[in-house]
């Protein structure tokens, strides 16, 4: 996945372990001098804060006159600090800033390759959440599940550290090992994980025919490479006769929007409404399919869990409300707001919500999440036994279609 060069980047992603870089988008105007300067904020941007500005000064002059250690700060991580609390009043945790050296990571996570145990993660009502565990990855080969949530990282209490924060820690070289404290839905006792850091490498999408010439297309991620995977897949499916598909969109975080669109545009006529943006304002920005359709009419189930998120939760919505596609399997997560990268001068971005998605028939996907319409749960001992009640149900399903 490449990041493309302009100043503004619209995502569809759940926050990952992978974090989005993000900054201000304001300009404090200051320069920090020696602990015995007088700091004075510019007449200037002072319109931007309708608030006692000289506070934040005064608590700036405090902190260079009387920390310790402050020879070992620097200006400018005063000011990264200052615009992280700005960014961290807005009390969302897909509003993050993070300083100009995370945006090479970022570039990293995106080109698909990075350090790590392969798991995206959230900060949800104050606790980080799994969302999903890569395939073949450390984090599915250890056991991690959606919906986990970590306590401690190498015996550390993590409550009250931002997600970047949590994410520094489980980072590390590969070949070391990272140790998380896990608690899940249904445990008495939490269990701590022991896991081997590798350099992970993001999947696309895998596919098989299922019996009775059934097209079975898993996909792991709304990256660039899709539309082109996905081509591959249908094209190879329908030589070989497949007459109905199951789009499996289980532990899929999410991805880039227009991907999601575009996806859509397989399945839907065109001019079919997508999914809509809900601005501050109330004002909406509809996003329409305009693809091939060449499976508008393609019998087809969904699988979706508590991994699927964001894109995948717009793709998933937006069949289920446009062709009653059936959605099988558990609750999504729920992420559905909008958030935009801006490249500000000295290599930070920020990343900030703007607005929140919403389905066809106009239902906020936001903390709601989709409820599928057949509901069936995987639990540990189907993973220990290799078995997929959920896949079994849709492959049920997908026959009767094809009937």
């Amino acid at each position: 996945m490449i990041v493309p060069k302009k100043s503004i980047l619209r995502i569809a992603i759940a926050t990952s372990l992978i974090i989005l870089i993000s900054g201000s988008s304001f300009y404090f105007g200051f320069k920090f001098g020696s602990s015995q300067q007088k700091l004075s904020a510019p007449q200037e941007n002072q319109k931007l804060i309708n608030a006692d500005f000289s506070l934040f000064w005064d608590a700036t002059q405090v902190l260079k006159d009387k920390y310790f250690n402050i020879k070992d700060i620097k200006d400018q991580d005063l000011l990264y600090g200052a615009i992280s609390g700005v960014v961290g009043a807005l009390k969302d945790p897909n509003s993050v800033f993070f300083n100009p050296s995370d945006a090479k990571k970022f570039e990293e996570d995106v080109n698909g390759s990075f350090g790590g145990i392969g798991a995206e993660l959230n900060l949800t009502n104050n606790q980080v959440i799994i969302i999903a565990p890569l395939k073949n990855t450390p984090a599915e080969a250890a056991g991690l599940k959606s919906g986990d949530i970590i306590l401690n990282v190498n015996d550390t209490p993590i409550a009250g550290l931002t997600l970047d924060e949590v994410i520094k820690l489980i980072r590390g070289e590969p070949g070391t090992e990272v140790s998380l404290l896990i608690s899940r839905e249904g445990w008495k006792e939490t269990k701590k994980f022991k896991i081997t850091r590798q350099i992970i490498t993001a999947p696309t999408l895998d596919w098989e025919i299922k019996p009775n010439n059934i097209l079975y297309v898993r996909l792991y991620s709304f990256n660039t490479n899709v539309s082109y995977l996905f081509y591959q897949a249908v094209l190879e499916g329908m030589l070989k006769g497949s007459r109905g598909m199951i789009l499996d969109l289980r532990n899929n975080p999410g991805g880039y929007l227009d991907v999601s669109v575009e996806m859509a545009g397989w399945f839907l006529k065109r001019g079919s409404l997508v999914v809509s943006e809900q601005f501050r304002g109330g004002e909406k920005q509809d996003f329409l399919a305009n693809g091939n359709q060449a499976l508008k009419n393609f019998p087809l189930v969904i699988l979706v869990n508590a991994g699927s998120a964001s894109a995948s939760e717009i793709l998933a919505g937006a069949l289920r409300d446009n062709r009653e596609i059936k959605l099988i399997g558990e609750k999504t997560f729920g992420k559905g707001t909008v958030q935009e990268l801006k490249n500000l001068k000295d290599g930070s971005v920020i990343k900030i919500s703007i607005a929140q998605w919403l389905t066809p028939k106009g239902i906020q996907i936001n903390h709601n999440g989709l409820t599928p319409d057949i509901e069936v749960k995987m639990t540990d001992e189907d993973t220990q036994n290799k078995r997929d009640p959920q896949l079994d149900k849709a492959l049920e399903l997908i026959n009767q279609l094809v009937k």
